[in-house]
């Protein structure tokens, strides 16, 4: 197990040249002995990047990377101590499962008994006694990541790095096989760095997660802190499913209004909006903290998603000359049905942000 600090790390493409793209961008982070933290962000956010120049298979061009207190920045691959599980399995189709597993340590003339005995362990932790024999072609998709997995585990590396393993699995398996990964992860203790550009799966797996886009990282921290406490603009857009809704709102006085019907804000959020000084901010709300109410904002059901134990009603509402979509939550089984017409006010907390940067004012209430 290994702690694994990022300072000040970029990546950039054409470095010294004239055109410099920064796919990472002096990224801080620090990850703990023994955490699972995520990596999540849209294609081109630079997470695969992050993880790749952790592995060795990028080069580090401004700062450094250190596992466990020493600058791996220009170790070679081979020597970090680390082992990485790739989005395809890039399994051996000639060997057995017990051969793809132990190769890497056939590689290291470690002694066939000792072989043996880490590939049979790893084997059951991830329920593959019974498939050691086998070829991967006679395996499922699920079965041939746990392989992959495995040839992970056997070397009993400092840190594991995963690039989008899950992606290839159909959605059921997908879920499972997560359920499964964490679980493992919780029993072996070994540090692990995740990538993957599901928010939910991020949500669900990591104790942490980092947020990156264009290279820049957004914000660390757990699910739930991510969830109820975005620190801007987009990360309040990118986590969660459905999204949070997100409304370009003036300010009226010191006072803002959605769809024409004032907007009741928390003490430090009013403050922060008259010192700010700015006159356009984005109006935040989640789904579930919408309702449906006599005197709230006038808006047109547009989609319902019936969902089972809820439901997701997609609204059309007026609001300072132009139309918005919105998401509200509601309980299954709703007689709502597309053309009624609703009027939505806010039950829950609510974030502002300034619009010209980003921020989120004051705290969530």
């Amino acid at each position: 197990m290994a702690e694994v600090t990022y300072e000040s790390a970029s990546r950039i493409y054409g470095f010294g040249g004239k055109q410099e793209v920064r796919a990472v961008d002096k990224v801080n982070l620090e990850i703990r002995d023994g955490e699972l933290l995520v990596l999540v962000g849209p294609s081109g956010s630079g997470k695969s990047t992050a993880l790749r120049m952790l592995a060795g298979l990028e080069s580090v061009n401004e700062g450094r990377i250190l596992i466990d207190g020493r600058d791996v920045s220009l170790v070679r691959p081979q020597d970090r101590d680390i082992a990485m599980v790739f989005q395809n399995y890039a399994l051996y189709p000639q060997m057995t499962v017990g051969e793809n597993m132990g190769f890497a340590l056939k590689q290291q003339k470690v002694a066939k008994d000792e072989r043996r005995r880490r590939v049979e362990e790893a084997a059951q932790i991830l329920d593959l006694m019974p498939y050691l024999d086998r070829k991967p072609k006679a395996l499922s998709g699920g079965q041939r990541q746990r392989v992959a997995m495995g040839r992970a585990i056997v070397r009993e590396p400092k840190v594991f790095l995963m690039d989008e393993p899950l992606s290839n699995l159909d959605a059921k398996l997908r879920v499972q096989t997560r359920t499964e990964l964490v679980d493992l992860q919780a029993r072996l203790g070994v540090t692990t760095v995740y990538v993957t550009h599901d928010q939910v799966e991020a949500m669900t797996m990591g104790h942490r997660v980092a947020v990156l886009d264009h290279g820049v990282l957004q914000q660390v921290d757990t699910p739930r802190r991510l969830y109820s406490h975005p620190d801007n603009l987009f990360v309040a857009g990118f986590i969660g499913s459905p999204a949070m809704n997100l409304i370009d709102i003036a300010r009226t006085a010191d006072s803002l209004a959605m769809g024409g019907v004032p907007v009741e804000l928390p003490d430090a959020v009013a403050k922060d909006i008259r010192d700010s000084g700015e006159k356009n901010f984005v109006l935040g709300a989640r789904p579930e903290h919408l309702t449906l109410v006599e005197g709230g904002a006038p808006a047109s059901v547009t989609v319902v998603e019936e969902l089972g134990s809820e439901a997701f009603l997609h609204c059309a509402l007026a609001h300072e000359g132009a139309e918005h979509t919105i998401v509200v939550r509601v309980e299954g089984e709703t007689s709502i049905s597309r053309g009624d017409n609703v009027q939505i006010g806010i039950d829950g907390p609510i974030h502002v942000f300034v619009k010209s940067t980003g921020v989120r004012l004051g705290e969530s209430q």
